[in-house]
């Protein structure tokens, strides 16, 4: 006697259903992917102030480091409070441009220069900044311009790094930026400034920023925009207002 085995015979056409659930299931592994990417390894970040000029421009489109300084909620898309307190802490080092949440709203970010590190003495007289009673070295370099103002470009060399920042010919009236009276960075806080000295909101203005905060550290320009000439929604407006001089540039200090 003879049997035969019975075979399952599988359409290969998929069904409408089929092919949704399967998108569906990709799109979640990518979406995954990003979110993991973004929140543990680099997230873009785009300037849209002149705080940081002459190294961050409007327009610039960076990379920051997320892995650097440890992980916190801060790490996560909205910051989700899942990750208790700060997991692999790393401590930050003077000169390093960081990105936080500012201690205004501890929700919007902010990118500014790392200079003072927990049981810094700080202040700043005629320009100069003091760390525990040392003068940080400074030396001009270059006059320059910032919108319709003139500047110098200074170059600060801090610990074992160096790096130029912005300080205005003449003084705000209504703004004392070029005085600071002493200050102590409390335990688990730092004190922050931004390089276009006499048009950043840092800490002479919002106060120390806790480690809680810490976002990441910027890393690189990958691209960059002059808004002046272009905008992103139009895209024939695109090259004439790319800065060619900005593709991949380094945002760390240079060693002395």
């Amino acid at each position: 006697m003879f049997f035969r085995k019975k075979v399952k015979i599988y359409s290969q056409t998929e069904t409408p259903r089929s092919k949704i659930k399967k998108n569906l299931v990709s799109l979640s592994y990518a979406i995954l992917a990003a979110l993991l990417i973004r929140s543990f390894f680099f997230e873009p970040f785009s300037i849209p102030s002149g705080s940081m000029y002459p190294n961050l421009k409007v327009g610039d489109y960076l990379f920051v480091s997320k892995y650097s300084y440890g992980f916190s909620k801060h790490s996560l898309p909205f910051s989700i409070p899942v990750i208790p307190n700060r997991l692999f802490y790393k401590e930050p080092l003077r000169g390093d441009i960081v990105v936080f949440k500012t201690p205004e709203d501890n929700k919007t970010d902010y990118i500014k220069r790392l200079i003072g590190l927990p049981g810094d003495k700080i202040y700043i007289k005629n320009n100069q900044i003091f760390i525990n009673d040392v003068r940080v070295k400074s030396e001009k370099v270059n006059d320059s311009k910032y919108k319709s103002f003139d500047v110098d470009l200074i170059r600060e060399s801090l610990d074992n790094v160096y790096y130029d920042v912005f300080e205005f010919k003449k003084s705000i009236s209504f703004l004392n930026t070029n005085d600071f009276a002493e200050v102590k960075v409390p335990q688990d806080h730092f004190f922050v400034l931004g390089d276009n000295r006499d048009n950043s909101q840092d800490s002479r203005f919002v106060g120390f920023i806790p480690k809680a905060n810490l976002v990441g550290r910027a890393e690189v320009v990958c691209v960059s925009f002059d808004t002046s000439i272009g905008s992103f929604l139009k895209f024939w407006t695109w090259y004439p207002a790319l800065r060619k001089d900005r593709f991949f540039v380094s945002l760390r200090p240079k060693s002395n």
